[in-house]
Protein backbone atom coordinates (compact mmCIF):
# COMPACT_ATOMS: atom_id res chain seq x y z
CA UNK A 1 0.00 0.00 0.00
CA UNK A 2 1.53 3.36 -1.03
CA UNK A 3 2.14 5.99 1.61
CA UNK A 4 -0.44 8.76 1.95
CA UNK A 5 0.49 12.04 0.35
CA UNK A 6 1.13 14.67 2.99
CA UNK A 7 0.43 18.39 2.99
CA UNK A 8 3.28 20.23 1.24
CA UNK A 9 3.03 23.50 3.20
CA UNK A 10 6.50 25.05 3.51
CA UNK A 11 6.00 27.10 6.68
CA UNK A 12 7.15 26.05 10.14
CA UNK A 13 5.91 24.04 11.90
CA UNK A 14 5.46 21.50 9.12
CA UNK A 15 1.92 20.21 8.60
CA UNK A 16 1.64 16.43 8.85
CA UNK A 17 -1.98 16.17 7.66
CA UNK A 18 -2.95 14.11 4.62
CA UNK A 19 -3.36 16.00 1.33
CA UNK A 20 -6.91 16.11 -0.06
CA UNK A 21 -7.50 14.05 -3.19
CA UNK A 22 -10.02 16.16 -5.10
CA UNK A 23 -9.50 19.76 -4.02
CA UNK A 24 -6.07 19.68 -2.38
CA UNK A 25 -3.98 20.65 -5.42
CA UNK A 26 -3.30 24.37 -5.81
CA UNK A 27 -4.03 25.48 -9.40
CA UNK A 28 -1.23 28.06 -9.21
CA UNK A 29 1.76 26.16 -7.79
CA UNK A 30 0.51 22.57 -8.37
CA UNK A 31 1.51 21.47 -4.85
CA UNK A 32 -0.87 19.34 -2.76
CA UNK A 33 -2.29 20.45 0.58
CA UNK A 34 -4.60 19.45 3.42
CA UNK A 35 -7.99 21.09 4.00
CA UNK A 36 -6.48 23.80 6.18
CA UNK A 37 -3.78 24.85 3.68
CA UNK A 38 -5.52 24.22 0.33
CA UNK A 39 -6.29 27.90 -0.38
CA UNK A 40 -3.41 29.91 -1.91
CA UNK A 41 -3.63 32.50 0.89
CA UNK A 42 -3.20 29.78 3.53
CA UNK A 43 -0.01 28.22 2.13
CA UNK A 44 1.71 31.44 1.03
CA UNK A 45 1.51 30.46 -2.63
CA UNK A 46 4.49 31.72 -4.63
CA UNK A 47 2.31 32.38 -7.70
CA UNK A 48 -0.53 34.20 -5.94
CA UNK A 49 0.59 37.72 -6.89
CA UNK A 50 0.95 36.87 -10.60
CA UNK A 51 -2.49 35.22 -10.50
CA UNK A 52 -4.00 38.37 -8.97
CA UNK A 53 -2.31 40.55 -11.58
CA UNK A 54 -3.63 38.39 -14.44
CA UNK A 55 -7.16 38.52 -12.99
CA UNK A 56 -6.86 42.31 -12.63
CA UNK A 57 -5.79 42.67 -16.28
CA UNK A 58 -8.62 40.40 -17.52
CA UNK A 59 -11.19 42.37 -15.51
CA UNK A 60 -9.75 45.69 -16.73
CA UNK A 61 -10.01 44.63 -20.39
CA UNK A 62 -13.55 43.33 -19.88
CA UNK A 63 -14.69 46.56 -18.25
CA UNK A 64 -13.05 48.69 -20.95
CA UNK A 65 -14.77 46.67 -23.69
CA UNK A 66 -18.15 47.24 -22.01
CA UNK A 67 -17.69 50.99 -21.66
CA UNK A 68 -20.54 53.03 -23.06
CA UNK A 69 -20.15 56.44 -24.63
CA UNK A 70 -22.95 58.95 -24.26
CA UNK A 71 -23.98 60.67 -27.47
CA UNK A 72 -24.13 64.43 -27.52
CA UNK A 73 -27.59 65.88 -27.74
CA UNK A 74 -28.14 69.02 -29.78
CA UNK A 75 -29.96 71.82 -28.00
CA UNK A 76 -33.00 73.10 -29.92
Amino acid sequence: MPAKKRCQVQTEPRCNSAALRLVGQCPHCRAEFCGTHRLPEHHSCQNLESCRQQAFERNKLKLESERTVASKMAMA
